[in-house]
């Protein structure tokens, strides 16, 4: 049988047909590495374009944050008792840090600290993945100049100071007080983040704060900056012009120091202020501290007690009582009253006053500090006129006083009064006042009867100097000025005879009232007649544009520690070293060390222990006769030395 062979013949393949298949798979390549290139592009160009343009932005743009300074507090003569400059941040991103411990030794060696702080500090950053490592805070040109020529690597392509990788400086200010403490209650404090604390820096942090700027920087691979926009945030900071004078500050802080240690007094407070005007000139505090390093002190220490604290005023307070009588016509200032034999039964109690045993003058009265006379007086007015008159004075009331946490002190209404109160509250108890209102109130006496509020603002500025405001404040019309006039007088006696002789001032009349009032003690929930508060409070010259001096201490610890022996001192030296500087003419005719005959007048306690009593005599008409010089002369010498004292006082005010 035969067998048919298999034909191994190949079939011939078509090249026009391979070529045609090669190109389909090509050509669908492409298809579909375009294809998904343009799925992925739309992708990230749609889908993605917000968070990628973010990051594009985040590697090249820096948004940078800068505060303008913060405005400037002058005082009145444009002397700068608060400013801020230019202080730069040094920190570290540990990301950007190879050899931690190296950076370590070299930046403590610039530092002046420890290496093992550093390091912790950057490995504790690093390890919690922070990139913003505060090293040194606020350092002002001199010490970053230091520290960028101690750590210059210049080998290290870095466009910012310092040349060290991983270090950067971030620009701040700081708040610098360059008279310490002076004036430190007033001016307050800002803290590091540039926001006012107390006093003027924080009742004025809308005027004060800076604008914030924000600058939007592009820069290059190597952090060269080479475009930039800026936006603002808010308006411009302003410049704050108080009416404190930086001369009278000191030397009523200087006075107030040394009275206060003298008396050993838990601490003390003085105000200086132009009745005229309402401007007060020196606001004092002891202790005080260092709004520089404010952070050394505690908060307690801050608290400035001329506003803020409320007292009981004592015998101070009889100016109102006398004044409320003198201008409802209950009482003739230029008459007596009559004591009895110097016991006064009021509900509850009895009175005893030694300084009132029968009849006595009202000038007189006031002068010893009579508690019966005072409280006949007010017993003349009844309840609703005398608290009538506490109101008009501004007790129980804040003065709206351009500083936090002023007290409105107390004032309860006649309704809820006990049946003693009027007689106690016509001495200075059952009530509450601030040092500024008692300081208001002797103002409004010296100023003929019209009060002004008091203000520690003068001019709100722009930092070119322009001014914005110049506020205006209330004058209040509360006694006449016969009123006034008469209330002169008894004050003038309070000086010359009673208990404010060491209120007496060489080469100017001076007036004014002594207080002395037992403190309640919140231990024992009762008056503590071991504790005082004691003051006086007065103004000089008598009759010219002068000036208003309260000074309060309290619990002095030496002594009498009444207010005629431990403040009335301090008034003495303030106005002393004042009256010259405010070109206030002398307006009696005194030599240094030496009182005229007007100024002691033969009923002066010869036993007097003021400072100068023991070398004080008054000059007899033969020896100004002696010095070419009559009585007559004397009284013209001193009319015009008052009439001179206005015209300059005038011109200093314009």
């Amino acid at each position: 049988m035969r067998m048919r062979k298999r034909s191994t013949r190949k079939t011939k393949s078509n090249p026009a047909q391979t070529i045609v298949t090669r190109f389909a798979f090509v050509v669908a390549f492409f298809v579909l590495w375009i294809g998904g290139i343009g799925v992925r592009l739309v992708h990230l160009q749609v889908s993605q374009h917000d968070e990628l343009l973010g990051r594009a932005l985040g590697q090249r743009r820096d948004t940078v944050k800068e505060k303008q300074l913060r405005g400037t507090i002058f005082d009145r003569s444009d002397r700068a008792l608060a400013m801020s400059i230019r202080v730069k941040t040094l920190y570290a991103d540990p990301a950007e840090i190879e050899d931690i411990g190296a950076a370590s030794r070299e930046v403590a060696k610039a530092l002046q600290v420890k290496a093992s702080e550093i390091s912790e500090k950057l490995n504790a950053a690093r390890k919690a993945g922070r990139r913003y490592v505060v090293l040194a805070s606020k350092l002002e040109d001199d010490a970053v100049q230091r520290v960028n020529e101690s750590l210059d690597d210049k080998s290290l392509r870095k466009s910012d100071a310092p040349r060290f990788a991983g270090l950067h400086w971030t620009d701040e200010q700081k708040r610098s007080y360059p008279n310490n403490t002076l004036a430190a209650h007033v001016l307050g404090f800002s803290n590091s983040e540039d926001v006012g604390g107390a006093g003027i820096e924080q009742s004025q942090e809308e005027n004060l704060r800076g604008a914030v700027i924000k600058t939007v920087q592009d820069h290059d691979r190597l952090g060269r900056v080479y475009g930039e926009t800026e936006t603002e945030q808010r308006q411009q900071p302003k410049d704050v012009q108080l009416t404190l004078s930086y001369s009278i500050q000191y030397k009523a802080e200087q006075a107030l120091e040394k009275g206060v240690k003298r008396a050993q007094a838990k601490s003390g407070a003085a105000i200086v202020l132009d009745p005229r005007t309402g401007e007060i000139l020196a606001m004092a505090n002891y202790p005080t501290f260092d709004p520089n390093k404010f952070r050394e002190f505690k908060p307690e220490q801050f608290v400035n007690h001329a506003v803020h604290d409320s007292y009981s005023p004592g015998s101070v307070f009889k100016l109102i009582t006398y004044s409320a009588a003198v201008n409802e016509g209950t009482i003739d200032p230029n008459g007596s009253v009559n004591c009895g034999n110097g016991v006064l039964k009021i509900p509850g109690r009895e009175i005893v006053d030694h300084h009132c045993r029968t009849q006595l003058s009202y000038v007189d009265a006031m002068a010893v500090s009579s508690n019966i006379a005072a409280m006949k007086t007010a017993t003349t007015l009844g309840r609703d006129k005398f608290h009538f008159y506490m109101q008009r004075f501004g007790f129980g009331q804040s003065t709206a006083i351009e500083l936090p946490a002023e007290t409105n002190g107390i004032l309860r209404a006649p309704n809820s009064w006990s049946g003693d109160s009027l007689a106690s509250m016509s001495i200075g108890y059952e009530i509450g006042v601030s040092v500024l209102q008692m300081a208001t109130a002797f103002a409004t006496i010296a100023n003929d009867g019209t009060k002004v509020q008091p203000h520690l603002i003068k001019e709100i500025r722009q930092a070119d100097g322009s001014v914005i405001s110049s506020p205006e404040f209330r004058k209040t019309q509360v006694v006449t000025a016969d009123t006034a006039r008469a209330l002169k007088k008894m004050l003038r006696q309070v000086v010359l005879t009673g208990t404010g002789k060491r209120a007496q001032l060489n080469g100017y009349t001076s007036a004014g009232k002594t207080g002395t009032a037992w403190k309640y003690d919140a231990k024992l929930k009762k008056i503590n007649s071991n504790k005082y508060i004691s003051s006086f409070i007065g103004f000089a010259p008598l009759e010219s544009n002068g000036v208003v001096i309260a000074v309060v201490l309290d619990e002095p610890q030496v002594g009498a520690r009444d207010g005629g022996q431990v403040a009335a001192p301090i008034f003495q030296e303030i106005a002393e070293q004042i009256l010259p500087e405010l070109n206030i003419v002398p307006d009696a005719n005194i030599r240094p060390g030496v009182y005229t005959a007007e100024e002691i007048p033969s009923e002066l306690d010869p036993g007097n222990s003021s400072p100068k009593s023991s070398t004080v005599a008054a000059r007899t008409v033969a020896e100004k006769k002696e010095e070419g010089e009559t009585d007559d002369k004397a009284a013209q010498v001193s009319k015009a030395s008052r009439s001179d004292s206005k015209d300059i006082t005038r011109k200093r005010k314009t």
